[in-house]
């Protein structure tokens, strides 16, 4: 039994799998990219090709993953830098009510579980973010970054080069 929730505005590459229980709506993926179980991916989110994005991660509209990007377990991204229920009427806010702020996370990145990625930062090609880890802040290329907030650990870049 098939428990896929895919919306026929998705656009999809070649090769793409597509585990069960996920809800994909509005949003591109590219060739060879595989989406595991519990994903959602919501409209104006766009995933590269040769990525992994893994069980129970939320990827929220104004997101884009470049090319060859891992993403662990859980992971969240959160696209709005002050959310709220209501509006200022007191009704419950809609698109008009609140700002989508852009995310970009560069080839070759890898996020560790259950990592939260808030709004507005790009993660440099070739990071790496530690598990659990809380990015407030840009990710330079080649460096690994964990904790809360998350903090440069180490670059990947050798002196000698």
């Amino acid at each position: 039994m098939k428990c896929q929730n895919i919306a026929p505005d998705v656009k999809l590459g070649q090769n793409v799998k597509i585990f069960d229980f996920v809800n994909l709506y509005g949003c591109a993926i590219g060739d060879n990219t595989k989406i595991g179980t519990f994903v959602e991916i919501q409209k104006g989110a766009t995933i590269g090709s040769n990525c992994k994005v893994s069980s129970h991660t939320f990827i929220c509209e104004g997101v884009t993953i470049q090319d060859d990007v891992f993403v662990g377990h859980n992971v969240t991204f959160i696209n709005d830098k002050h959310p709220r229920a209501t509006n200022e009427g007191g009704g419950l806010q809609n698109e008009t009510d609140w700002v989508c702020v852009p995310t970009l996370v560069k080839r070759g990145a890898s996020i560790g579980s259950s990592a939260t990625i808030l709004c507005g930062v790009t993660i440099g090609e070739r990071a790496i973010v530690g598990a659990g880890a809380v990015v407030t802040k840009d990710v330079p290329p080649d460096a690994i970054v964990a904790g809360v907030p998350a903090k440069l650990i180490k670059s990947l870049i050798s002196e000698d080069q």
